[in-house]
């Protein structure tokens, strides 16, 4: 029996996996990477998770209960931007500030747990599942800070240190995974990298994720809008990846030949010197420019654009 061909895991973020029946896939996933029991009691409805057409996120916040009964909201996002660190930074903070009412006591803040999904090669790192929790460590005595028996009062009962406290982190690396499962939970990350399901296959709600994503239950409808989908994530997985280099590359490599040329006819030393200089700054904006141009086309509003590129507005306007 082949594998099972399914629908993009950033997709069906926006799709199908908001259904409530659909529930258990996202349920065995959390629950092989958290190591425990995970059901969704619902997802929270915020201003980040509303989708609209040009929405270009990927994510969801879930509130969800583990098996020793704990209450958590655990963020799920998918995405391919690379300054995900501050995403994944900012998304942490608007849940803590979106779920928490007013008049409520800060101890009463859900534990939040940040589960991240990444396509690309993130920061410098062999593995590809990191693991980040929040310790306070003495500066002299090198000793972790532990709550009193009467600060933990002010606290759920499933909070018997500093670090749960905090938002916990976790990174799936997906590109960085050479495919060699060695357990259930590396059945998920082949099956988020690949897009398919094998057989042999057994980790919790994969066996779910096989029927419900299937690109063969797609409608005519639904594959049109999920193609156009893969074909924009194509576009931006080349402008993000090349853009910036060979973009750079080409335009400093021309700058460098122009500007030596130039240079050639004042003196060889002054020359070279000046050469380089006006190469790698006539390099550097022309390969932004292709950058955000093609950012433009895809459909990045002028502030994302200005974040990406170090443009000014002004600048920005004028060039498009």
């Amino acid at each position: 029996m082949k594998p099972k061909k399914l629908i993009q895991f950033d997709w069906a973020m926006k799709t199908v996996l908001r259904q409530k029946e659909n529930f258990p896939i996202l349920e065995g996933l959390l629950s092989e990477l958290l190591g425990t029991d995970v059901k969704i009691e619902s997802l929270l409805e915020s201003e980040s998770n509303k989708r609209h057409a040009e929405d270009k996120s990927n994510r969801v916040d879930i509130f969800a209960k583990l098996a020793n009964g704990e209450k958590v909201i655990i963020e799920l996002q998918v995405d391919r931007e690379w300054d995900f660190l501050a995403r994944m930074l900012y998304g942490v903070s608007k849940v803590v500030v979106e779920h928490l009412k007013e008049g409520d006591r800060y101890g009463e803040i859900p534990h939040i747990i940040s589960v991240n999904i990444v396509y690309f090669d993130l920061g410098h790192g062999e593995d590809y599942i990191y693991h980040g929790t929040n310790q306070f460590t003495g500066i002299h005595k090198k000793d972790q800070l532990q709550l009193t028996d009467n600060e933990k009062k002010h606290y759920p009962s499933h909070v018997d240190h500093v670090a749960h406290i905090f938002p916990e982190y976790y990174i799936l690396k997906v590109s960085g995974f050479d495919l060699t499962v060695k357990d259930t939970l590396d059945e998920w990350i082949y099956t988020l990298k690949e897009s398919e399901v094998k057989p042999e296959f057994n980790a919790q709600g994969i066996r779910e994720a096989g029927q419900k994503l299937a690109l063969l239950n797609l409608s005519e409808e639904e594959r049109s809008a999920y193609d156009r989908h893969i074909n924009d994530v194509r576009i931006s997985r080349s402008t993000l990846e090349t853009s910036f280099s060979d973009g750079m590359d080409k335009g400093k490599a021309e700058g460098l030949a122009e500007g030596e040329a130039k240079g050639k006819a004042k003196g060889k030393a002054e020359g070279k010197a000046e050469g380089k200089a006006e190469g790698k700054a006539e390099g550097k904006a022309e390969g932004l420019a292709e950058v955000a141009i093609k950012l433009h086309q895809l459909g990045l509003s002028t502030h994302q654009i200005v974040s990406a590129t170090g443009f000014t507005m002004e600048q920005l306007k004028e060039l498009l």
